[in-house]
């Protein structure tokens, strides 16, 4: 049978398809409207998309599926692109015809025999097709869950026991010789450079689902504090600021007893630098620093005014952390603690 080409697509302005608009129409719901009564016309159209998933690569993908009468090859390295692509043209089941968006679905059903690496190209597909993170995705939850039960299992101790030695997959990231972690010793955080790529919206998504699972809130700290780090090195400032008050919003949903005095006063020098961050970020972190004021050492006391002020020490900001400290005490160690503060502030008081 011989298959015209009466429809010109530009697909993001990266690239030009001559296709048979009824082989395209029969799977698409989205062309079939476009075309609607003019679907016999023996004219030429032309359609121009702006936004199409994944450009040219997502509609060859499409169309080939077309022209192969609804049979594909679907990957975890091309799943996420092809469902994507799926659901922008409307790809849906209609009863006759097959269903790429309900192939891409059922194609979820092995993705717990998927290997890490795997997992990491599908993940960050998503970050790159997905424009809102926080909308409903049924294959970005389907992916999130498999990485974090991965990390949450006792079975998987490093990325060798589930990655491919295949895969082309490589984290992109500059300061892997900074923060290396795949040859350390430890075996909690050889994941930490895998996931430092994502962006902070992923961040965020990836940290409550380990909460929510109770991971090991000390673990969860250690990645919090090096992707801050890693993620600072190229960030804009507005980025910053974002990256920053996602980070310590999430460090308040975890125990008090994973957080260390040093890094949060670390954090808190970040924050001042910031000129546009929240001041109910402040006052978060200032509640946490608090909290652990009793770790405190004379040194992370002594930290300089903020702007335009003339004295030598913040003042203010010790009054703020040991209400903060006040404010979290438990009846069961508020002795000691308080005894702690106290000698630490006799300090402060001598040197100020």
């Amino acid at each position: 049978m011989q298959v015209c080409c009466d429809l010109e697509v530009d697909v993001n302005g990266e690239e030009v398809f001559m296709v048979d608009k009824k082989t395209l129409a029969s799977f698409s719901k989205r062309f079939g409207g476009l075309f609607g009564n003019s679907m016999d016309n023996s004219g030429n159209l032309k359609v121009v998309f702006h936004d199409f998933p994944g450009g040219a690569v997502g509609f060859e993908l499409i169309a080939r599926f077309c022209y192969n009468n609804g049979r594909t090859q679907i990957t975890p390295a091309s799943v996420v692109l092809l469902n994507c692509a799926a659901q922008f043209m409307e790809m849906e089941s209609d009863g006759h015809r097959p269903s790429l968006l309900n192939q891409t679905k059922k194609s979820l059903d092995g993705i717990s025999f998927w290997s890490w690496s795997e997992l990491l190209v599908a993940l960050k597909e998503c970050q790159d097709l997905l424009l809102s993170p926080s909308k409903p995705s049924l294959i970005l939850d389907k992916v999130l869950d498999c990485v974090v039960g991965r990390l949450v299992s006792p079975i998987v101790a490093s990325p060798y026991t589930s990655s491919s030695e295949n895969s082309s997959f490589q984290c992109s990231c500059d300061t892997r010789s900074s923060y290396s972690t795949r040859n350390n010793s430890s075996q909690v955080s050889w994941w930490f450079e895998d996931l430092l790529f994502l962006n902070i919206d992923l961040i965020d998504k990836v940290i409550k689902l380990m909460i929510c699972q109770h991971f090991d809130h000390a673990t969860i700290t250690k990645f919090l504090f090096c992707y801050q780090r890693s993620r600072f090195v190229t960030a804009t400032p507005t980025e910053k600021c974002r990256i920053m008050e996602v980070i310590i919003n999430l460090l308040s949903l975890l125990d008090r007893n994973s957080l260390s005095c040093k890094h949060l006063f670390d954090m808190f020098r970040v924050a001042s630098s910031l000129e546009n961050i929240s001041k109910h970020c402040k006052s978060v972190l200032d509640t946490l620093i608090g909290s652990q004021l009793d770790q405190a050492t004379i040194d992370f006391l002594l930290v300089p005014p903020p702007r335009k002020k003339h004295y030598m020490y913040d003042m203010n900001l010790v009054l703020r952390l040991v209400n903060a400290f006040q404010n979290e005490l438990n009846c069961c160690s508020s002795l000691v603690r308080l005894r702690k503060v106290a000698s630490l502030l006799d300090s402060y008081l001598v040197e100020v």
